[in-house]
């Protein structure tokens, strides 16, 4: 083996270099020497790489691997189109002798640089930049005795080859061993990328869940639950929120935004957040209803968009509460003595965002002694029962929670438990955004 004859070189593709026109030499198979080639030249300059001989046998799908070679190349040593070890890769080789041609050559096909500069430490960080998502090799006189393996590998490169120490076995493996250490680091750096980028959208997604604001609300205990329906995200579509206002009422609201994704999930937030500001505004009832479909219309995507929401405003004496229906299930109450039931629901109104002109009517709760209140969204009842059709629904979800209630459940356990038997009732995980609100007094 040993470096391309010169009556095999052709001069192909040129780019304008430090010293002149640098050449690349032709890739067609046809220009490949013939196998009756005579002798290889005797007179190698001293020093010259020892590179595999120029082939004609390859077997077909031999992995092909396209190295540019960026220096003078003095030796004469990558002037053949391209060069292979026994059954190794195909190295095909292009030629550039500086980085301004380099840069012309370089594309999306170019899988190993090789630098053989006087400067190369000085140009490694130039061809890290211009080439990020490529393997590179640095080629250099001598020993490693001044440190310069460990500070080209430091500096972005993949390998550090010694002009000496190369030869043809040598330098076929460090090409193909550099493309798969380029090829994992691309992929871990991905990896962690994506990694960051979930855990971001978590710590988003978390400080967009809401806090109950209910200082002073002594005798009401509150608790939540919340199960986005798409995969590995915390928020999706449903929202929820609970505040209590200087006058003592305590308003409570659960919505859903039609559809799925992050999309949906980000309307979620800003009709919760719109909810919360205009009720510590004063605003309330049908005015507070109109202004958040305003609030829907201007930001949602398409006028497909619609949201459902249950807004319940407790008096500050706990005994009574104002319903207000858009669209959306009626919630469930458990009074003391009583067994539990939904709250009316006839009089509720369309949801938000499709008729322009819409009324929702007050309807008046007469809520005494201990109570409960459980608020939820549709993504809860519309679990299957079974292999079959049928759909939990709200009489499903009464009779489940009534079971729960009677055997002393309350909190956050109860809803645990809801949640839990409407996800084995359905065989698995509820494919819709799942959001409950519990509200309960006790000892009144």
């Amino acid at each position: 083996m040993s470096a391309a004859r010169r009556d095999t070189e052709r001069p192909s593709v040129t780019g304008t270099g430090a010293e002149g026109p640098a050449t690349m030499p032709a890739h067609d198979l046809a220009d490949l020497p013939r196998p009756d080639a005579g002798p290889e030249p005797l007179d190698r300059p001293a020093g010259a790489l020892t590179l595999p001989r120029q082939r004609q046998d390859s077997v077909p799908g031999t992995t092909v691997l396209t190295l540019l070679v960026v220096g003078d190349d003095a030796t004469g040593a990558f002037t053949a189109p391209y060069f292979q070890e026994g059954s190794g890769p195909r190295i095909r080789v292009l030629r550039a002798r500086n980085l301004t041609a380099a840069g012309r050559l370089l594309t999306d096909d170019v899988n190993c640089i090789l630098l053989d500069l006087p400067d190369v430490l000085e140009r490694l960080p130039e061809v890290v930049r211009i080439a990020p998502g490529t393997a590179v090799l640095v080629l250099s006189d001598g020993d490693d005795a001044d440190g310069r393996a460990a500070e080209a590998v430091r500096i972005g490169a993949q390998d550090h080859l010694s002009r000496d120490a190369v030869d043809a076995a040598t330098l076929t493996r460090a090409v193909r061993y550099a493309v798969e250490r380029k090829r994992a680091d691309l992929a871990q750096r991905q990896l962690t990328e994506s990694r960051l980028l979930a855990q971001e959208n978590s710590r988003l997604e978390r400080g967009l869940l809401p806090t109950p604001l209910l200082q002073g609300a002594t005798d009401l205990r509150f608790a939540a639950r919340y199960r986005p329906g798409r995969s590995r995200a915390l928020l999706g579509g449903d929202f929820y929120d609970t505040v209590r206002t200087p006058d003592g009422t305590v308003h409570a609201m659960i919505g859903d935004v039609c559809g799925h994704g992050p999309d949906a999930a980000a309307l979620g937030v800003e009709l919760r957040i719109a909810w919360r500001a205009l009720t510590f505004a004063g605003l309330g009832g049908e005015a507070l209803l109109r202004t958040m479909q305003d609030v829907l219309v201007h930001e949602r995507a398409d006028e497909e968009i619609f949201a459902t929401l249950c807004i319940v405003d407790i008096a500050p004496d706990g005994d009574s509460a104002d319903l207000h229906l858009a669209g959306h299930p009626a919630p469930l109450v458990a009074l003391a003595g009583r067994e539990p039931g939904l709250l009316p629901f006839e009089e509720g109104g369309p949801a938000l965002g499709l008729l322009p002109e819409a009324f929702w009517h007050r309807i008046r709760v007469r809520l005494a002694g201990d109570w409960s209140l459980m608020l939820y969204t549709d993504g809860l009842i519309e679990g299957r029962i079974g292999e079959g059709t049928l759909r939990l629904g709200q009489d499903g979800m009464l009779r489940i929670t009534s079971r729960l209630l009677a055997a002393g459940l309350g909190g956050e356990e109860l809803l645990d438990a809801v949640v839990t038997e409407a996800r084995e009732l359905n065989g698995g995980e509820l494919t819709d955004d799942v959001a409950v609100v519990l509200l309960e007094r006790r000892g009144a």
